[in-house]
């Protein structure tokens, strides 16, 4: 039997960022919104990453694999320790949370960085998603998600794990790739092309990580 498949998508992204890599899925699956990451931030909304793991938590009803990407995968952490009997198994896309290099000056240089490997055919694809979410949201989001210590949680992780990042991925560098990977007993894997946005340029190679983790191959 498989599990079903829980995806968030990275700051200010919507449903539609994994779109390439949902079409060849094969898997009961559903896209999960939440404030700066594919909706607006309303006010009083709690941003804290405990505070929308518990919001994620509350639209998961059975053991999932959760995939987060980016600032999501600090969510989805989040919430594998929190509700450990919600999470199968993670798969995290390009994580940031490197509390070491959070800074803005230092993440706006590992952004630029990185997409400058990016196709310009993905601005018409991002735009409308970031309009949405408003880059406000998007803001205030960061400001929380660039202050939590990815590395000090993953390491209370009791479920498996997988790290995937692209080789010209500046804000998952390789050394903090291993690094979480390390801390969390997962495997950690480099796809040789794209950047920081593998779920719209790498669809079917993420999708290879999530059946897996799904037990679509070996029926688990």
């Amino acid at each position: 039997m498989t599990a079903p498949v829980v995806l968030v998508p990275g700051l200010g992204l919507g449903p539609e960022s994994y779109a390439p890599t949902v079409r060849d899925l094969g898997t009961p699956y559903r896209v999960v919104t939440l404030p700066g990451y594919g909706e607006p931030v309303r006010h009083g909304d709690d941003l804290q990453t405990e505070a929308l793991a518990r919001r994620l938590a509350d639209r998961v009803t059975e053991p999932s694999v959760l995939v987060g990407h980016s600032a999501s995968c600090q969510i989805v952490v989040a919430t594998a320790l929190a509700r450990p009997e919600l999470v199968k198994s993670l798969v995290l896309l390009g994580p940031t949370g490197d509390v070491e290099t959070s800074g803005w000056t230092t993440l706006a240089e590992r952004w630029v960085r990185s997409a400058v490997w990016e196709s310009a055919r993905l601005v018409p694809v991002l735009a409308p998603q970031y309009a949405r979410t408003g880059l406000v949201s998007m803001a205030r989001a960061m400001e929380v998600a660039r202050r939590y210590d990815l590395a000090a949680a993953i390491g209370r992780l009791g479920c498996p794990a997988v790290v995937v990042r692209c080789e010209h991925d500046r804000l998952c560098p390789p050394g903090w790739a291993q690094r979480i990977a390390d801390l969390a007993g997962a495997e950690v894997w480099t796809l040789p092309t794209g950047s920081h946005m593998p779920v719209l340029t790498n669809g079917p190679e993420v999708v290879t990580f999530i059946k897996r983790a799904a037990g679509v191959y070996n029926g688990q």
